[in-house]
């Protein structure tokens, strides 16, 4: 993999000039107080091949334009009091991908926490990575480590980075691993209930999802955080996610502060724990 320039400034790998589109979402008022907001926030960051496609770039330069609403997301959680934001920026399936873009990728990925991480530190930020870190990169693996240890004591919004992340191998991962308590005599079977599988999940510690967003107009959850968003709320949007601005995020929080949360019951109440 080559290597990424560190100096290099993230801005400069998109061609100079490009406009940015405007995002196709009403803007509410910027100083309205909102009634109901997620404690867990969870972004699926779609379009950005497609917004570089659109504009005749490479497919890279999506993704290292969708860095910049990564930052105004952090900044919008950070502003609203938002306590956990988790990012869906790298499936299990995205290996399929050409492997041109995959190594982009991978030094993006890289290059972001290298740069990003002391600004997010000094911003009471803590990063976390959730995902099976077997398969990536030796320095990719260094870099979330690193990013890891520099920010755990920090606590005012917890970064979750989803990275070689599926739902349904993150369920797996937990039950291969209740099994083998069980087959050592740990446990029995009867003991393993929704608690002690959440305890052996990557979120664990972690509130359930109260809010899944979804950029450029899909509407699925493409094997993301299933267990954790039993209950969440679900918003979609035909904005790209390099277009994806402080005035997208508001608006889909607006939009859940109107939504009704039974749970099942009558009353509208706070999400289960």
């Amino acid at each position: 993999m080559a290597p990424m320039n560190p100096s290099l400034k993230l801005s400069s790998l998109a061609a100079p000039g490009l406009p940015v589109a405007e995002p196709v979402v009403a803007e509410p008022p910027k100083k309205a107080r909102l009634a109901r907001l997620p404690a867990h926030l969870a972004i699926i960051l779609d379009g950005n091949g497609r917004w570089a496609t659109a504009k005749g770039l490479p497919r890279l330069a999506g993704h290292v334009k969708g860095v910049e609403s990564v930052r105004e997301a952090v900044s919008g959680c950070l502003e609203h009091g938002i306590r956990i934001l988790t990012l869906y920026a790298f499936s299990t399936l995205n290996w399929k991908r050409p492997v041109e873009e995959v190594s982009g990728l991978m030094n993006l990925f890289r290059h972001y926490l290298d740069a990003e991480v002391p600004r997010l530190t000094e911003q009471g930020v803590s990063v976390r990575c959730l995902g099976e870190r077997e398969r990536l990169p030796a320095e990719v693996v260094a870099a979330l480590d690193a990013a890891e240890a520099q920010s755990a004591k920090n606590s005012r919004l917890v970064l979750n980075l989803a990275v070689n992340y599926g739902g349904r191998e993150e369920l797996v991962c937990a039950f291969r691993h209740l099994a083998d308590e069980v087959a050592r005599g740990k446990i029995s079977s009867r003991e393993i209930d929704l608690s002690r599988i959440e305890t052996n999940l990557f979120t664990r510690e972690l509130p359930p999802v109260d809010l899944v967003i979804r950029t450029a107009g899909e509407r699925r959850l493409s094997n993301f955080l299933l267990w954790q968003s039993a209950y969440a709320e679900l918003y979609f949007t035909e904005v790209l996610w390099p277009d994806f601005t402080r005035a997208s995020l508001d608006t889909a929080l607006a939009d859940f502060a109107t939504r009704r949360r039974t749970f099942g019951g009558l009353v509208d109440q706070a999400a289960p724990a």
